[in-house]
């Protein structure tokens, strides 16, 4: 597969939220408003880059050659918690704003599924050095993508007229579940 080919799918045909449904908590919590969902994407593009590449150096280079891959989903975690840690205090320091309309969400990175969930699968599918930061990068991309998108179409269904049963979490699911078989189409 060609790394643009690998990019393209990774953004969209392989897209974390709406073909492999991960990451779904912070996306729905977090996408409320097109501000915080452009900083959660953000966010998360940042984390699963930085966190790709320490995991696969961590993987090929400490756990495979001391025969301990047993290891790898103890040792991810710990390098994704420690990213968004260090990004948190970055934040609070540099982009207090940010930090604070994130609120509770910015922490949330560190158990979103999606981060760890892509770290794995850069293992899991034997990727090259460079294949992992293509299929990372675009993993992440497609994350900020869906969930840009998904809070636009949230915030103009505010100001629909839906009933009652069905405003707030309730449509939001309903719409991503419209959006996942958009994505599902092109698998």
């Amino acid at each position: 597969m060609s790394l643009i080919s690998l990019f393209i799918s990774s953004i969209l045909a392989q897209n974390i939220i709406l073909t492999k449904f991960l990451g779904i908590c912070p996306f729905i919590g977090a996408s409320n408003k097109e501000k915080n969902a452009f900083h959660m994407g953000l966010s998360v593009m940042l984390v699963v880059t930085l966190s790709s590449i320490i995991t696969y150096v961590i993987y090929y280079y400490v756990l495979v050659p001391t025969n301990t891959t047993y290891l790898r989903t103890t040792m991810f975690v710990l390098v994704i918690a420690s990213m968004v840690q260090l990004m948190e205090l970055l934040l609070k320091k540099y982009l207090p704003k940010i930090h604070q309309t994130m609120g509770l969400y910015l922490p949330l990175i560190a158990t979103n599924c999606a981060v760890l969930g892509i770290t794995l699968l850069n293992i899991n599918n034997d990727f090259t050095f460079t294949q992992m930061l293509v299929f990372s990068f675009g993993s992440s991309l497609g994350y900020l993508l869906v969930i840009y998108i998904f809070a636009t179409i949230r915030e103009r269904l505010e100001t629909s007229d839906i009933s009652k049963a069905f405003s707030g979490i309730p449509i939001a699911l309903l719409t991503a579940a419209i959006m996942s078989l958009v994505f599902a189409r092109y698998l």
